[in-house]
């Protein structure tokens, strides 16, 4: 992707038909150094006690390192793959609301890609803060 302009449009239309059109996920700010995107916390997010899922904030959290990941290689030839994530749920969102998660890379490898990730609620308090690492592979 690193060869193609970088839109909040042209993610929001790549995500269609994706596990991050049926969240709510959307794409509001694209950098080469940072992301953001946000996600409603509703029926299709929350878990049963009517709180945002800590999946669905890892899902938010491994769709921003792993775009983030590909804005940095040659989709050409490589392709980004999660390695492993980890995501540490500090406070909780009841429906109705809306987080936002703010991606920015660590180490930016050859092979490895290394990205923080922090979701944030309404009043921008830490929701959760979750880590990505991403192997870059090429493509055969």
């Amino acid at each position: 992707m690193a060869d193609q302009p970088i839109s909040t449009e042209a993610f929001n239309t790549l995500s269609k038909n994706t596990l991050v059109e049926h969240l709510g996920i959307e794409f509001v700010e694209i950098s080469k150094q940072s992301l953001k995107a946000t996600m409603p916390v509703d029926h299709r997010t929350v878990q049963p006690y009517g709180i945002l899922h800590g999946g669905a904030s890892v899902a938010l959290a491994e769709t921003l390192g792993s775009i983030g990941a590909a804005m940095h290689t040659d989709s050409k030839t490589q392709l980004c793959v999660g390695l492993e994530i980890n995501a540490n749920h500090v406070k909780s969102v009841k429906s109705g609301n809306t987080v936002t998660g703010e991606a920015s890379p660590i180490h930016i490898g050859k092979k490895t890609h290394i990205w923080e990730i922090r979701i944030t609620n309404q009043d921008q308090q830490l929701v959760c803060i979750s880590r990505i690492t991403i192997a870059i592979l090429d493509k055969k």
